[in-house]
């Protein structure tokens, strides 16, 4: 996947276009993310135990085609590639700018 929990994104599509968030929860076996603020759907909840019941409010996963990577150092919304860097380790790049998101 392109990215990873804790960056932030900008949604590009779907009801919820152009709303930025926080990557909460990565799903990479179902390409999903789940992103803080954003796709709020209301859950019913059944009253167990002591816990109280009712309908609350989560957030969904999206799919990961469906938000964008927000570049920390140019602060735009771009698309990323790949490259080795000089220790040998495989970074994140933005396209926009060139520089290394990791």
């Amino acid at each position: 996947m392109h990215i990873k929990s804790g960056d932030e994104v900008l949604v590009i599509s779907g009801r919820n276009q152009g709303q930025r968030g926080r990557i909460k929860q990565s799903l990479p076996k179902e390409n999903r993310v789940v992103v803080e603020n954003v796709n709020i759907v209301k859950k019913h909840v059944r009253q167990m135990g002591n816990r109280q019941g009712g309908i609350i409010e989560v957030e969904a996963p999206l799919h990961a085609s469906n938000v964008m990577l927000i570049c920390p150092s140019c602060k735009k919304a771009a698309r990323t590639g790949h490259r080795i860097n000089d220790e040998g380790k495989k970074v994140r790049v933005c396209k926009a700018c060139n520089e290394d998101v990791d």
